[in-house]
Parts: C-alpha cells; structure tokens; sequence
C-alpha cells in the first residue's frame, strides 16, 4: 500500500481506520502532514499513548462525518462501510486512494456497464475516479482473518460529484433493469430528447444498467436543467 501511494513529503496524508497502527507506523516519517482517524476508543488509545511520530494528527472521530483534506488516502476499513466510503470519497477533491476492499464489491465497484455486478455504486465510483484492481490480498494475510478474499484497489480522482448527483445515480438504478424511458418515466421525471454531449450518447430505447458512468452524468445534467428551466406560458 506505501509502495502504491508514492507519498512525497509535501503531501497531505489521510489515514481512515488506523487501527492499532500497523499501516500507520509506516506512514510516519514519509510526510510532513498526516492525519488519522479511528473510531474504536480503545484503539485510538492505545496508539495515541504509543506516540507514533510527531507528523501524526490522530482523531477518535468518524472521518466520514468530518471534512478533513488530503491529497492521497491510505485505508483498510470495516467492509460493511465499502459502499459509504466510495459516496463520502466521490464528493471529495484528491489525487489518490489505495484501499483494501471486499473482493466481490471491487468487482462491483470496477464492473463494466451490462455486466451482472454493474450498479449505482458501479456508476458512482468510475463517474468520479479511475479505478483499478491491483491485485488480490488471500484472507489469511489478516490477524485475525475475515470469512473472505479481498483486493488491493487504486483510485484516481477524475470528477467530484455533488451529493445531488449521487443520489440521483441511485434513484436511476434503481429501475435499472428498465429501459431509459420506462425508467424515468416510472420514476416522474420527463425523458430527454438525447444527449448531445460528445462520447455521452445514450438512446431511450436502451436498459438503464448498459449506461456508461459519463452517459448517466449527461443524462442526469439534462434531466437537471430540464427542471431548472423556466416554463413556457401558454
């Protein structure tokens, strides 16, 4: 993970989930500026009273419910909170991630459109970032080890999504065995005429889970100031 981040000294460094320090310990001394964030009291501390490295800024705090800044984030986080963690980072600006997730929601998160695990969550983390599979990680690398496999994953900011544009993501998808028209049609929004802008085309008569990541971005900026415009007078 320290090897994929290539941290260089000037930047800022977030850790999520820092546990009792195993990732953290190697972290200190590569930066001038590194905070940390763990929610467990007894495991924030203990590493506090171990006194890491003086670049440390520890917080027993949840980072999802805080704005901290950073330029590159390091994590191995509770797999329940995957999904959460790729919302709060797609409204974030940043250079990269390397996290270790569940290996069937990095599938999920890197599935290409029509393909079986290709979701909201799909759209959401590719709309925002480049993300890549680095290699699998064998449940028994953990202490004490979990019931599955994991994956090393990187990602690389591409966009920031607004909270508004997530949600809409979900709401579309969750029609997503329908086609663009009876989708937005079921959901009362008026479907667009097409998309005009380029690489982003999408055509009404086609299911809503083949949409590529930049296809629902158009769509859904469309659908955005088709509501936003001033209506004709009769």
């Amino acid at each position: 993970m320290v090897n994929l981040a290539a941290i260089r000294h000037d930047e800022r460094v977030l850790e999520i989930g820092t546990g009792r320090g195993a990732l953290t310990r190697e972290l200190t001394g590569l930066t001038a500026n590194l905070e940390g964030y763990e929610i467990d009291r007894e495991s924030y501390e203990g590493l506090k009273r171990e006194s890491v490295g003086a670049s440390l800024v520890l917080h027993n705090d949840d980072a999802f419910k805080s704005s901290p800044e950073f330029d590159v984030l390091l994590s191995s986080l509770p797999y329940s909170e995957s999904s959460h963690f790729v919302e709060w980072l797609s409204r974030k600006r940043y250079d990269r991630a390397v996290v270790l997730l569940q290996r069937d929601f990095a599938m999920k998160i890197t599935s290409p459109p029509g393909g079986p695990a290709y979701r909201a969550i799909s759209v959401i983390s590719q709309a925002s970032a480049k993300v890549e599979i680095v290699s699998d990680v064998s449940r028994l690398s953990f202490d004490p080890p979990p019931r599955v496999n994991s994956c090393l994953v990187t990602m690389r900011w591409k966009r920031t999504l607004s909270a508004e544009q997530t949600a809409m993501i979900k709401r579309i998808f969750s029609q997503k065995r329908r086609t663009v028209r009876a989708a937005l049609k079921n959901l009362g929004l008026a479907a667009p005429p097409s998309a005009p802008e380029p690489g982003a085309n999408f055509a009404l008569q086609c299911r809503v889970n083949s949409l590529r990541p930049d296809s629902v971005l158009a769509m859904i900026g469309m659908l955005t100031r088709a509501e936003q415009a001033p209506s004709s007078e009769a």
